[in-house]
């Protein structure tokens, strides 16, 4: 089954959700940076969150670039995007493993770390972009960006994001963001706030085969919720290019680059956010530097 994203309208208009599945997408990103099994849970609900904020931008040219830095083994991740959404990203410490936590859970929260930060910055076509940082919480990532959002965009909301790993890679990976709208009631809240607790984790649900219309349907507790968007694919991919590289090397500067030249003869870079290699010759080198003023 594909992954999708689909916006819905609860309560004639007061609450908004958005949907999402994932597991192609996480499943892309597992196999390109070889990701652990708690390393896939931990990213995989990064670049979940990463896609719900990224299809709330209005222009293909605008793009979100989200940091989480904690004092857990996987030493921080790193995930960008546009909104179509085109999403990549990268964990520092791929390959970090940790027991199963109390709940026989892989254990997201002792990967990332509870000491530490989420960094946004959407570069949205403002003269300045907007950046946005709140402290984790958790680790968890659902809970941390909870919090991201009422400390640094002021608004409610409640987010859920969750990923199953078996031997075979990534089962299912999805999430919700709820959003009350500025005329929501208090028993509108309430009753979300019930149905998300009698709807129970997203990761079961998705297990469960749930359509992204029924986890919409269940966690509002609304039957009659509407459809405003449903033609978003969320995709893992990379845009690098020999170019770009390039300009990588330009930006090393004249020494570096004729000292890259002199004692190696070539260069070699990878891309962090898909990990290809570009090669570099002697002559290639020589007409980069050209380049440099």
């Amino acid at each position: 089954m594909e992954d999708k994203i689909i916006s819905f309208l609860a309560y004639d208009g007061r609450i908004g959700i958005t949907c999402i599945k994932t597991t192609n997408m996480v499943e892309e990103a597992r196999k390109t940076h070889d990701l652990s099994p708690v390393a896939t849970a931990a990213f995989g609900r990064l670049l979940t969150i990463t896609a719900l904020m990224a299809v709330e931008m209005k222009n293909k040219q605008d793009k979100i670039t989200i940091e989480i830095k904690g004092n857990g083994p996987i030493g921080g991740m790193l995930t960008t995007a546009n909104n179509i959404p085109e999403v990549k990203g990268y964990a520092i410490n791929p390959y970090v493993d940790l027991p199963l936590n109390e709940f026989g859970k892989l254990d997201v929260g002792g990967a990332v770390g509870q000491d530490g930060y989420i960094h946004v910055i959407k570069d949205i076509g403002l003269k300045e972009p907007y950046i946005g940082v709140s402290n984790l919480t958790s680790g968890e990532i659902a809970d941390d960006f909870t919090n991201y959002f009422v400390s640094s965009e002021q608004r409610q909301a409640a987010v859920a994001l969750g990923v199953l790993v078996d031997k075979n890679g990534v089962r299912e990976a999805g999430g919700y963001l709820i959003t009350p709208m500025p005329d929501a009631t208090d028993e509108d809240i309430l009753n979300v706030e019930k149905g998300i607790f009698e709807a129970g984790a997203i990761s079961k649900m998705l297990d469960e085969k749930l359509s992204l219309l029924d986890i919409a349907k269940k966690v509002t507790g609304d039957k009659n919720i509407k459809i405003i968007e449903d033609c978003k694919v969320p995709v893992y991919k990379c845009d690098c290019s020999k170019e770009k590289m390039a300009k990588a090397l330009i930006s090393v500067g004249k020494k570096e680059l004729k000292d890259i030249i002199e004692e190696d003869g070539k260069a070699e870079l990878v891309c962090h956010f898909c990990n290809k290699k570009y090669h570099f010759n002697k002559e290639e080198l020589e007409e980069i530097l050209k380049q440099i003023k």
